[in-house]
């Protein structure tokens, strides 16, 4: 091996005993390539075998010390930061950043905010944590605390930035002038804003240049010779008088946001959704057209499993047996509205009536043909709907077995509630009719065909005269408000006046109905799932429904936005019944999964008086 005129080893080919030598590319004088270091093609290929003449050994401590140095410095290379090569830094003159506001399009910048307009995102677990029992039982939980909390930072972000002309949300579609406007111009411009909304310059989409002179006087005049507009609108020799001027104050927050973070806020009233108690109702039948479960005035829950009647007091938590039917089922049970009767329909026709403070049955009455799901007092006035199609009217004062017979649903009475204001009589039927019947006439003065399944879910208003909400089942899913003072044969003026004023109050609840519909229906909303039960809250002007297919919810109802309250679930089977404390703060709901839960569902009102006694009402024969 030959060493070349660059000092390296030149790589030598034995063929016999000749010698082949490679010579070595010299540079040409004027080249300013230089010339070929053949030495450098080789010097990652490390010899280790020890006949290489020409091999050096190596010293252990200045290799340590290399690769320690090199160590070093590749750390200390991985801690710098590198700028970005394609983005120049900005260069900043004095020891401050004043931020220029001038190319910023703040209307578009706000639009593309968050509807909560948070500061920042919530954290993974308040997202993941789901609203358990247990999250449900304490008084909020750290995400309701965030969403408060953003709303309220959004609400002054607003303030401070628009005060009263708030930007509106760009629309989805344009016009064709504005399309051909932008098509010439070559930039996408945001739709000014409505007149009275907005005072603030149309923005753009795309951020516009900044001026290049960002830095000016905060006082009078900017760099580049312009005038500053003052801060106050007083000129520059004026007095501000106003105490309540921003340059007098020493909040970085403006008075108008102080005021409305001060002004007393309205929250939202909080309703526990998990139930507060739930009790086992073995043999509770999954059956929609039964009436199981009542509450009456005196505070005790009325139940029916199987061939027996079960009693709960509310006030002492104790179960009583009132009853067991022989050869027969109970499918209905309803409480008179002052006092301890309680009434009980059977499978086999039968109405009997109990007084539930002495465990006594008090007599029967017979005159159905078949199982008799709905019953409903009016004073001394106990009315049955049957399978058999009919309803009875019996005066319980009486001995005969009943008052008053009538006809007009042409398969099973499931609904029956009386209106005792104003004497009407709702009943609903596996028909899809629901009828109104005035006081005890044989004829229906209503009968209407709008819903698309049974009508079991019948409430009428204790708010509002004449106004009655029904359900309808599977194929319907929609809850119905009617007016009954509209008289079928011409409004009289006095009917007129409540209708109008009914249908005002009415008019942004549910979906609007159609031309063809009945002058009576005042809205429809579709609920999405089978409207089991209704009934209005004694203390507030909302309603609670409870559904079946296929979500098994409890709803509550701001009446007439008829805006969801809450949404309770817990049920594993449809809501079939449903009962009202007699202060009218809890509902019982009872389901084919043979449980009641109980809700704190409303507020309390304010005790008025008493509900009296039964003394001028007779006695039950």
């Amino acid at each position: 091996m030959m060493e070349g005129e660059t000092g390296g080893p030149v790589p030598s080919t034995e063929t016999g005993t000749e010698e082949v030598h490679t010579p070595t590319l010299i540079s040409p004088p004027e080249s300013k390539t230089p010339p070929t270091a053949i030495h450098k093609r080789n010097q990652t290929d490390f010899t280790f075998n020890g006949s290489d003449r020409n091999s050096a050994p190596v010293d252990a401590g200045q290799l340590s010390r290399a690769l320690e140095l090199f160590e070093q410095a590749g750390k200390a290379r991985e801690r710098t930061p590198t700028a970005s090569p394609s983005r120049k830094r900005q260069r900043i003159y004095g020891d401050r950043f004043i931020p220029n506001r001038s190319g910023q399009d703040l209307q578009a910048s706000f639009s593309l905010l968050h509807d909560d307009g948070s500061p920042a995102t919530p954290s993974r677990s308040a997202r993941r944590t789901p609203h358990n029992e247990l999250h449900f039982q304490k008084s909020k939980c750290p995400a309701c605390e965030t969403e408060e909390a953003n709303r309220t930072y959004s609400a002054v972000l607003r303030q401070e930035m628009f005060e009263s002309t708030v930007p509106q949300a760009m629309p989805q579609s344009l016009s064709p002038n504005d399309s051909a406007n932008m098509r010439r111009s070559g930039r996408s411009h945001t739709p000014p804003a409505a007149r009275t909304t907005s005072t603030l310059p149309a923005p753009s989409l795309t951020p516009s240049t900044p001026h290049k002179n960002m830095f000016t006087y905060s006082a009078r005049h900017s760099f580049s010779g312009q005038p500053t507009p003052s801060r106050t609108p007083q000129s520059r020799h004026a007095i501000n008088l106003n105490a309540r001027s921003d340059i007098y104050s020493l909040s970085p927050v403006k008075y108008s946001s102080q005021r409305m973070l001060l002004s007393p806020q309205k929250t939202p009233r909080a309703v526990a959704k998990v139930p507060y108690k739930v009790l086992d109702a073995p043999d509770l039948a999954d059956d929609f057209y039964l009436n199981l479960v009542d509450w009456g005035s005196q505070s005790t829950l009325g139940v029916g499993l199987g061939s027996c009647v079960y009693m709960w007091n509310a006030n002492t938590g104790r179960v009583t047996k009132l009853c067991e039917l022989t050869d027969d089922t109970v499918t209905s049970v309803n409480w008179i509205q002052r006092g301890s009767h309680l009434a009980i329909g059977t499978n086999r026709g039968f109405v009997q009536i109990w007084d539930a403070q002495s465990q006594r049955r008090l007599r029967t009455m017979m005159g159905h043909t078949a199982r008799v799901g709905a019953l409903a007092w009016n004073e001394h006035i106990l009315t049955s709907g049957s399978r058999d199609r009919t309803i009875y009217h019996r005066d319980v004062r009486q001995p005969d077995q009943w008052l008053r017979k009538l006809v007009g649903h042409k398969q099973e009475v499931c609904g029956l509630k009386w209106n005792s204001e104003d004497g009407q009589l709702a009943s609903g039927g596996n028909d899809n009719k629901l009828m109104v019947w005035e006081k005890l006439n044989a004829e229906p003065t209503f009968k209407w065909s709008e819903h698309q399944a049974a009508v079991k879910a019948i409430a009428w208003s204790p708010h509002q005269r004449g106004l009655l909400a029904s359900g309808g089942g599977t194929a319907d899913r929609t809850i119905k408000f009617w007016n009954t003072l509209i008289s079928p044969n011409g409004p009289s003026a006095s009917s007129l006046a409540a209708a109008s004023a009914s249908a005002s109050a009415s008019g942004s609840a549910g979906v609007p109905t159609s031309p063809t519909a009945p002058a009576n229906l005042l809205s429809s909303l579709d609920t999405g799932s089978q409207v089991c039960n209704l009934a209005w809250s004694k203390n507030s002007n909302e309603i609670v429904s409870t559904h079946g297919y296929s979500q098994n919810q409890i709803i509550v109802w701001k009446y007439p936005s008829m805006q969801q309250v809450v949404s309770l679930t817990g049920h594993t089977y449809r809501v079939l019944y449903l009962a009202m404390s007699p202060d009218g703060q809890v509902i019982v709901t009872g389901a084919g999964d043979e449980t009641l839960r109980f809700w704190n569902a409303f507020k309390k009102k304010e005790r008025t008086g008493g509900l009296g006694g039964m003394d001028n009402w007779g006695v039950i024969r």
